[in-house]
This record gives structure tokens, sequence and C-alpha cells, in this order.
């Protein structure tokens, strides 16, 4: 049963003016499954589908009116509130980085694709925990689009943790691994 656009398009139209609350249609070439949600507010269309408030009120539905915008809110939609610390003793300390943290390096990902540690699954990997590393040495291997990208270190020092099992896909900008600095 082929159905062009058009027809698609009244059947639609003809769904809405109805009760019908779903339909399915079913055929060799495709399957049409058409829901309305019952007290729904907002209705969308086909486009090419009338949508004035007229016709709208034609097909037995009343437009939503428009709404104001709203002023922006956090995100837990939880009330702000500002507290003087300085009444309670308290001084307000910058988060600076501990020592240890200060001389950690994280070698991130520059792509999205797959992390392997190794150049093939019989090989042994790149590096392990604790190996020390050079500049320039690789690390392991993003796969992206079936090609096989080279990372290499861009520091000096020793692995401390590998962030990522092989053969985990990664996203651009995260942290594989850290380095301790030399």
């Amino acid at each position: 049963m082929p159905l062009d656009f058009n027809e698609l398009r009244q059947l639609l139209v003809t769904i809405a003016q109805t009760d019908i609350a779903e339909l399915t249609l079913k055929s060799n070439d495709f399957e049409l499954t058409v829901r309305k949600a019952v007290g729904a507010t907002n209705l969308q269309l086909p486009p090419g589908i009338e949508t004035s408030p007229s016709s709208l009120v034609g097909l037995g539905l009343t437009p939503n009116p428009p709404q104001e915008p709203q002023a922006p809110i956090n995100k837990l939609d939880l009330p702000t509130t500002s507290v003087d610390t300085s009444a309670l003793g308290l001084k307000a300390q910058a988060t600076s980085p501990t020592p240890l943290e200060q001389k950690l390096f994280e070698v991130t990902s520059p792509m999205v694709g797959t992390f392997y540690r190794a150049p093939a699954p019989s090989e042994p990997s790149f590096v392990e925990v604790s190996d020390r590393i050079r500049v320039g040495q690789t690390v392991c291997i993003i796969e992206a689009m079936k090609l096989m990208n080279e990372i290499e270190a861009e520091v000096s020092g020793q692995v401390i943790e590998i962030l990522v099992q092989n053969g985990e896909p990664v996203e651009y900008g995260q942290p594989l691994m850290r380095i301790k600095l030399d």
C-alpha cells in the first residue's frame, strides 16, 4: 500500500478530528504508528498543515495562549542565598591543588574513538602503571573511523594511573591516564 506525503498529511488531519487515540498501519514496506496524547496541550503537525487558531478550532483543538518567559532558575530549582561567613569567623579559601596533584599530568583523548593499550591484541601494552615514559613515546592508540591514531606522551614521567579499559569508547578531552612529572 503506497502512501505519499499528501495522503499521510490528510490521514493525520483526519485522525486529529476524531477520537482515535492510536492508529497503526502495517504493510510489507513500512509500519506507521500514530498516537495522540489524551489531554495534550501541545500538538505538533507535519509542515504544511495550517496551524492558525481558527484551523485548530476547526479540528476540535484549542490553541495554547502564549506564555511569558520565565526568569532563569538554577538547575535544581532551589532558592539561592548568600551567606556572610565573616560573622561566623570563617574565611573563604581558594582551593589550590595539593602538591601531589600539581605534579600529575593527564593525558587526554584528542578525539572521539576507541581506546587501545596495545598495537594488537596479542602484543604487550604500550605502557603499564609505574612505567617511566618520555616525551614523544606512544602511550596508546585511539581508533577513529577505522584509522589507528597513536597518542604520544607530551611529558616525561611515570605512569601513575590508567583511567580507561582496553577497547572502551572515549570522548574528546576525556582523561586517559595520569603521569607523575619528572
